[in-house]
This record gives C-alpha cells, structure tokens and sequence, in this order.
C-alpha cells in the first residue's frame, strides 16, 4: 500500500490510505501501474504551501482517470472520499487536486508545510509521505516565476509499486507498456524558455581552474564574433600564428638587421620587421619577430623578455595580429565562405593552399569600361559605365538628369524668345549709337590732320608773330579736341552701361514687362467686361423705358447705343494708341539726338571755316613778304 516516486530532486516514498479512500487510491495506483505519470512535470510550485503534479500536459488543466481508460469518456472523473479525520496537519500531506466538487481525475499535490487547515473538506487526502522530506525541501526551494513555474524543469522520472491490495482490472493489462518510458510526455506543451531538468551548472561540473578556462574560452569567442562583425579579422575562428613574437619598448634608433641579428641565436629568423610610421619613416618602437619554428618563438619568449637593446628594456610577447593572413580568407559578403583562391581565381582551393598550378588560370573579367565618355565626347550625358557581360539600358537615375536637363533647356529656349523679342529694338539704338560715334571719330580725326599740316606750316616760317598766332591757335584746337573727346568718351560709357544693363537685366526686363503686359491685358479684360455688363444694364433700362414712354426712349436708346459704339472704339485703339505712344517717344529720342549732333555740326563748321580763314589768310601774308624780298 507505498509507492516509490523518483523525482528530478530525489526520491519520495508515498503511504497510501486504501481502507478509507479505495476509490481514490485504486485510481492512483493503476495510474502509477501503467507509467501514466512517467515525465510529468511539477507545473506549480508555492512556497510554503503546495508542489502541484500530474499533469501529462505540464499546464495544470489536463489529466484523465483511471477509469476513463477502462470504461469510457464519461468516467474520466469519480467522486471526492472526503473524511473529516484526515486533515492537512503536516508536511507531506497527499491529496487530490480537483476541477471543482466530485471532479477528480490525474492531478494531486503535496503540501509544502504544516496545519494548512483551510484546505481541510475540500480535497480529498488520500496518503501521505513516509520518506523522502530533503526532496520535498529541495521542491519547495525552487526558483519560480510570477506563475509559480519553476525556471529549471522537476520531473516524475518513474513510479514504482510497492504494494498494491487491488486487482487488476481485465482491461488494465492492454494499458501497461512493456518498458518505463522516458522524456517528456507526448502530450506535454513546449516550452522552450525553461531549463531542462537534467541541465547542470557549470560550477557544479568543473573544478575552479577548468571553469575559469572555459568561460575565458567563451569570452575570447563572444570578442572574436564582435571582431568579425565589424571588420577587423576575417573569421571568427581565424587564430593568430604561433611563430611570431611581439616585441614593444624598442629604441627609436634600432634597426631591423639588429632584430634579426640578435634574435637569429634562437632559430632561424624568417622576417624581423620594425612598424613605421608611413609618412616619415620614423620607428613606432614596437616590431614583430617571425620564427621558423614554433620552438624557437617560445624559447626567444622565455629568454628575451626584459633584455636590454640600445639601452631599452624591451617587452616580448605572443603576436595577435592577424594582419598578413587577411589573403587566406574570402569575406562574407562573396559566395563561398573560405572558398576560392586569390592568386589563380579558383574556387575549389583557397591561397594558403594554392600550389600555382599553371591550369589554374584567372577568371576572365566580367566588365568592360565603354569608349563613349560624356567628357570627351560622347553622347547620352554618360560617362565611364561598368557593363557587366554585355551592355545595359540607360540607368534610371541618368534618364532623370537627362529629363532634367531637357526642362532646363524649355526653360532656357523661354527666355531666348524673350530675349529675342526685344533684340530689334536694341539692335535700332546700337546702330544709331555706333553711327554717332562714327561721324564724330571721323570729325575728330579730320581735325586732327588739318592740326597737324597747321603745324607744319607754322614751323616751316621764321616769323615770331605768326609762331605766336599759331600757339595760339593750337591752344584752342587742343581745348576743342579735349572736350570733343570727352563728349565722345561719354556718350561710349553710357552705351556701354546699356549694352551692359541690357544683357544682364534683360531676362528680369521681359519678366517685367510680360507681367506688366499681362497685367494690362487683365486690366483692360476686366473693363471690357464692366462695359458689357454696363451696356446690358442700360439695354435692359432703355427697353423698360421705350415701353412706357415710346420713341422718346427709342430715341435714348439710339443715342446711348452710339456712345457704346464709341467707347467701344475707344477701347479698341487704347492698345494701338500706347503703342504708337512708345513709337513717337523712341522717335522724339531719335529727333532730339539728331537735333544735338547738327547743332554740334553746325558749330564745328563754323570753327573749321574760321581756322581756315585764319591760315589762308597767313599764308598770303607770307607770300606778300617773301615777294617785296
């Protein structure tokens, strides 16, 4: 009437009450017969209160009796065998955990405690335990979470019968399987945030030397993974070289044929190499030493440590650098993780294993650079572009700047039209310009002359009063020529400064005026309609009124219509009027320079006929005197 149940935690012996709770007890012990609750887990653990169990599911609402297996569904429970003598009193206490009243099926619990005397008629107790209390304590030290669900999976392992005072039903014999079965129940739900039963700490597995090795293991691991991830070795289980020593601490002044001179007692020296800085050459006074064998390395470790070179106390030790085995390894991102060779482009072979076998020939190139370039002449606003196995379309991104450049010439024809409309009308005032600044280059250059043969003239005679005469007739020719090309260089200044404002301003002119112009045609749109709206008004009066007052309002009507008429018109020759208004300006313009430049004429004329006078009249002067000679 005991049965033996071995828990994850340890065993536990069972008494059971078959005299007062047949009904109960039979269930549990041909349960206990047919392995029902091999693997079950201890789903709710309260502290100080209750170990829950019995539950192939592991979630606390499943379980079947006994007698469901025997007679059907509809005797998947039994009734409650409450006795008033058996009472939750102390720890280890058995008893029935059920649905509700007469609702038992699989599932009991152990009390965790004493005199839990409010539980006492309303489950049924059916036994209590014998042996096993430190396995119970261990149960209800467990760690749980806020479910009361212990993070580390406690299991039922197996069930053994020790004494059973029922017989077996007929039917029981087909239920017993022929082996316990083991694991987890098939009907249990996974979880898989719970440590398994069977999971040990580490602390509980190795010595104290063993674990601090294998968690620095994991950390130089988790170091290698961050490493890879961010591009500073190549793979995560890439190991340094055991043949290369560190060397730090050095003498800015030592030298690489030192290292290897003094290094070489050792073992054969393959490579002693001084770290530099790449833009001065100065020593960064640390080096790696490369041995030929791993022997070597280790007694120039335990040797060289400490030693003195150059004066320097150096630091020895074990190279880390990774640095000259990039070339052995395939980065992640090309296919083939390690796969692939460097030097002949192969794939089933990597470098390191690379024998330079001639027949392993390089691939050939998959990319050609194209002939037309954009810079040099070629079309299609392209440049260099890499083609990969024959050529490709256009890229999108190069159709985009093609449509952008083509709204940025109808842009650009725009204002070139505008532009355009308002060229004749410069091209009319430079010519009148240029043609003023002609006749008074030419006029300049005349007078010029005439100066020049005066002068002559007025060297060539030996008369002192008519030497003074000329002086003075210089003078007043240089005053007139200074001030005629001072005139000259203003009138060039200012058609310079219309040339200039023209050409930078005259996309800002043509937005102007097509405003202004658009304005004007809105203004007079809108008038036109108010006379419309304003003829129509007085149409509608003027026929009110021929019906009251007859031929006097026809009469009203006609004269109003006739002033219609004409304001009509007048509206009509408003635009050709502001345009014959600009013509007559831009030809007053015109007149009134033409009136300057005869009036300048004119006035050079008479200076001119004058001077002449004045020389011809010298002239005869002088021949009179040479003839009385």
């Amino acid at each position: 009437m005991s049965v033996l149940i071995v828990t994850s935690l340890g065993e536990i012996v069972v008494d059971l009450h078959t005299d007062k709770c047949p009904l109960t007890c039979k269930n549990f012990l041909k349960l206990c017969k047919i392995k029902y609750y091999n693997g079950c887990l201890f789903h709710t653990v309260q502290k100080d209160f209750t170990a829950q169990t019995g539950d192939p599911t592991g979630t606390g609402s499943g379980g079947d009796s006994v007698y469901k297996f025997l007679y059907g569904d509809q005797a998947r429970f039994f009734n409650d065998e409450i006795h008033l003598d058996l009472k939750h009193s102390k720890t280890g206490t058995i008893a029935m955990a059920s649905a509700g009243e007469n609702l038992n099926a699989s599932q009991f619990y152990l009390t965790l405690r004493d005199n839990l005397d409010y539980l006492d008629g309303k489950h049924t107790i059916f036994g209590e335990i014998a042996e096993g209390f430190e396995t119970l304590t261990r149960i209800n030290e467990a760690y749980v979470d806020e479910n009361n669900r212990p993070y580390k999976n406690i299991r039922i392992k197996h069930t053994y019968i020790l004494d059973d005072p029922f017989d077996d039903p007929s039917q029981l014999a087909e239920l017993i399987p022929d082996a316990s079965p083991e694991g987890k129940p098939k009907d249990e739900v996974d979880d898989n945030v719970r440590l398994e039963d069977d999971w040990v700490p580490l602390d509980e597995q190795l010595g104290p030397l063993e674990l601090e090795e294998r968690l620095r293991a994991k950390d130089a691991h988790s170091s290698a993974v961050v490493l890879e991830s961010i591009g500073d070795i190549p793979d995560v289980e890439i190991k340094p070289p055991d043949n290369v020593l560190f060397v730090c601490k050095l003498n800015p002044v030592t030298e690489d044929e030192d290292l290897h001179t003094i290094f070489s007692r050792f073992g054969t020296v393959q490579a002693a190499d001084i770290i530099r800085d790449f833009k001065t050459g100065d020593s960064l006074c640390y080096a790696f030493i490369e041995f030929e064998t791993r022997e070597a390395c280790e007694q120039a470790y335990f040797k060289m440590d400490n030693a003195l070179i150059d004066d320097r106390r150096i630091h020895v030790d074990f190279s880390q650098s990774v640095a000259k085995l990039w070339s052995q390894y395939r980065r992640k991102d090309q296919k083939g993780k390690g796969k692939g060779c460097f030097e002949c482009g192969a794939l089933d072979h990597i470098a390191k294993d690379c024998t330079g076998d001639p027949a392993n020939t390089r691939q050939p190139q998959k990319y050609i650079l194209k002939d037309d370039n954009g810079q040099r002449g070629g079309g299609k606003n392209s440049s260099y572009d890499m083609v990969f196995d024959g050529d490709t379309p256009e890229i999108p991104s190069q159709e985009k700047r093609s449509q952008g450049h083509n709204n940025d010439r109808g842009v650009e024809k725009q204002r070139m039209n505008r532009r355009s409309s308002e060229e004749p009308r410069h091209r009319d005032r430079e010519n009148k310009d240029s043609s003023y600044r002609d006749r008074h280059s030419d006029r300049s250059r005349g007078y010029r002359e005439d100066s020049s043969q005066d002068g002559k003239a007025n060297r060539s005679s030996g008369s002192r009063s008519g030497r003074d005469r000329l002086e003075e007739g210089r003078d007043r020719d240089r005053h007139k020529d200074g001030q005629r090309d001072t005139d000259d260089k203003t009138d060039q200044r200012e058609s310079r400064k219309r040339d200039a404002d023209d050409g930078i301003y005259a996309d800002r002119r043509g937005d102007k005026d097509y405003r202004k112009r658009s304005t004007d045609s809105d203004r007079e749109n809108h008038k036109e309609r108010q006379r419309n709206i304003d003829n129509k008004v007085d149409q509608r009066e003027s026929g009110k009124r021929y019906a009251d007052d007859g031929e006097r309002g026809g009469v009203n009507y006609r004269k109003r219509s006739a002033d219609s008429d004409r304001l009509a018109g007048r509206s009509s020759d408003s635009g050709d009027y502001r345009k014959s208004s600009v013509e007559r300006r831009d030809e007053t313009d015109y007149k009134k320079r033409h009136v300057d430049g005869e009036r300048r004429d004119k006035r050079d004329d008479r200076v001119h006929k004058k001077r002449s006078a004045d020389v011809d009249a010298h002239r005869g002067t002088r021949e009179r005197e040479h003839r009385r000679r």
